[in-house]
């Protein structure tokens, strides 16, 4: 949640997700919209393919939010 919280800022325009993602304090789960998650999905993308963010694959912080990204994309095939 550290890194994902990072990039929260890129999530405004999806309706208060940013602010949710930001306060999130892993308690209970997230409530979502079918959007959100496709914001999440792009937001994280993004991030893994920026260089300047991330020019190390080996880095911790890469690892979780790729590890995240992959979970998170596996979920959204099952509603697909």
């Amino acid at each position: 949640m550290k890194e994902l919280k990072r990039y929260s800022c890129h999530m405004v325009e999806a309706f208060g997700l940013d602010r949710r993602v930001e306060n999130y304090q892993g308690k209970r789960p997230i409530g979502h919209y079918s959007w959100d998650f496709d914001c999440i999905l792009t937001v994280i993308e993004d991030a893994l393919n920026d260089q300047t963010e991330y020019p190390n694959h080996e880095d911790q912080g890469y690892k979780a939010l790729k590890s995240l990204f992959d979970r998170l994309k596996t979920e959204n095939r099952k509603f697909d």
